[in-house]
């Protein structure tokens, strides 16, 4: 392996000051993979200093926006010419399949593609002034230094949501990816750096969130914190952030409800149901693990549904006839088998999966079967918690308000679907139902262009889109009086 498996600060290759170093292992088969620095507070803080002063000192922030595009797009073209090398690292690094990678890296490529191309297009307007002889004109104007932190689920594709933007709109970054799943981050910036990226202006930093994350949250020289991971460590962000009321951008999850009426197109159902929990066995914020069901047809979309799993092929994700990977971790393994333990004494029934496989090829890789639990209630807590697995739950309902309902009981509002044939029916439902994003017909769909984020305890802020430029830039009215006169008032 090529990689360069150290941190990037102020424009160099380096170990973590302490020494310490943390492997990277395959979660299909638990062999090391990587070896790389464990970085700590002091390795933040030195990042965070050459962040600072690239921002206030450097050119990255006063130059044309059409300078940073280009840069920008340069890394987006060197994303597509390492594609292969980027999805297998993240498949190595996930245990995700290959082919879901590569779909990964075509659409980091695009997400770059998108802020090159707009970089120029946010530069500000002239507003209407009640002052005569005067120039009233709207900015945006970047924020300054951004501490960035991303989940082991989807480690390039949430990095490229936050570096794009901040980049193009002229900021400077510290970025941590999830201390187990570095890798394609690691070679990303090895990218910016042959793309052209300045130094100083863009800072890798690696290591356990409590030590070197913890850092940007409190430190006073970063303006804004980007993070998406879990509920929780959200909370504890935004208690850290006020100290000096950075700007905050938060994605924090879902437990994600998907409606299915009988009207709907059945087998175009029962896909999607799939197609929207087992993606990368169902390690995705945006999982539709909630499926509420109309009565009519709950028995006869279990039993399809149940059968369609039962014929899942898990395994390696460089067989090309693999269907679902592996969960992350032993530790993560273990949450959700408590998970799974909890929906059975809760009193919700198991109709399928609930278990590691038995297929000894298996043995050394966090694997857990897909899962189906009936008989759901939203009382119970597998209704309620993330479960970050590869489980569904269903409930049951017999009218469209009782649809709406259970969709909305949640603390969570990041996403959730419709399905039906009825075109008002699928309006009135989406428009009540209180999330950032709501798919008809359709599940787990997402593009550079449409913004991404959720009501409730899903977040704060938006990302992708020109919202989620603008979560990288500072807004200011500037007014010019062209003949100012006296107001000889004292």
């Amino acid at each position: 392996m090529t990689l360069k498996q150290k941190q990037y600060i102020n424009g160099e290759w380096v170990d973590a000051n302490s020494g310490k170093t943390r492997d990277i292992i395959n979660p299909y088969n638990q062999e090391v993979i990587a070896t790389v620095p464990e970085g700590d507070e002091t390795d933040a803080q030195e990042a965070i200093a050459a962040a600072r002063k690239a921002f206030d000192g450097g050119e990255w922030a006063t130059m044309p926006a059409t300078e940073r595009g280009k840069i920008v797009r340069k890394i987006a073209d060197f994303i597509e010419r390492d594609r292969e090398e980027l999805a297998r690292l993240e498949s190595l690094d996930t245990g995700k399949t290959v082919e879901e990678s590569r779909g990964d890296m075509d659409d980091i490529a695009g997400v770059f593609h998108y802020y090159a191309e707009i970089a120029d297009k946010n530069g500000g307007e002239i507003i209407e002034s009640p002052l005569p002889n005067s120039i009233s004109k709207v900015v945006h104007e970047p924020v300054g230094v951004c501490g960035q932190i991303t989940p082991w689920n989807y480690p390039l594709l949430q990095a490229s949501w936050k570096l794009a933007p901040a980049l193009v709109a002229g900021n400077t970054l510290i970025m941590k990816p999830s201390e187990i799943t570095p890798l394609t981050t690691l070679k990303t910036f090895e990218l910016m750096e042959e793309a052209g990226v300045p130094k100083g202006v863009a800072n890798l930093i690696l290591g356990a969130g409590h030590d070197a994350g913890a850092e940007l949250s409190t430190n006073h020289d970063v303006d804004l914190i980007s993070f998406t991971g879990g509920i929780v460590t959200g909370k504890k962000i935004m208690q850290a952030a006020s100290t000096n009321a950075k700007n905050l951008a938060l994605e924090l999850g879902g437990k994600n409800p998907n409606v299915i009426f009988a009207d709907a197109d059945f087998e175009l159902a029962v896909d999607q149901a799939l197609n929207g929990v087992f993606f990368h066995a169902g390690q995705i914020c945006s999982a539709g693990t909630r499926l509420i069901v109309e009565e009519s047809i709950h028995d006869e979309l279990v039993e399809a549904l149940v059968e369609r799993v039962k014929q899942f092929k898990i395994g390696s994700g460089f067989d090309e006839n693999t269907q679902m990977g592996p969960l992350i971790s032993a530790e993560h393994l273990a949450k959700v088998e408590k998970y799974v333990e909890t929906g059975i004494k809760e009193g919700a029934t198991l109709a399928v999966g609930g278990s590691r496989p038995d297929d000894p090829e298996l043995k050394d890789g966090f694997f857990y079967l897909p899962t189906i639990f009936t008989n759901c209630t939203t009382d119970m807590e597998i209704v309620q918690e993330e479960a970050f697995g590869p489980i569904i739950t269903v409930e049951k309902f017999t009218r469209e308000e009782e649809a709406v309902q259970l969709a909305n009981d949640s603390i969570y509002g990041l996403a959730g679907g419709v399905f039906t044939n009825d075109v008002a029916k699928a309006e009135r439902c989406a428009a009540k139902m209180r999330m950032g994003t709501v798919w008809i017909n359709e599940f787990n769909v997402y593009f550079p262009h449409a913004p991404w984020g959720g009501y409730k305890q899903s977040g704060i802020g938006r990302e992708l889109g020109k919202l989620g430029l603008e979560e990288y830039t500072e807004t200011k009215h500037i007014l010019q009086n062209t003949k100012p006169e006296p107001l000889n008032w004292f």
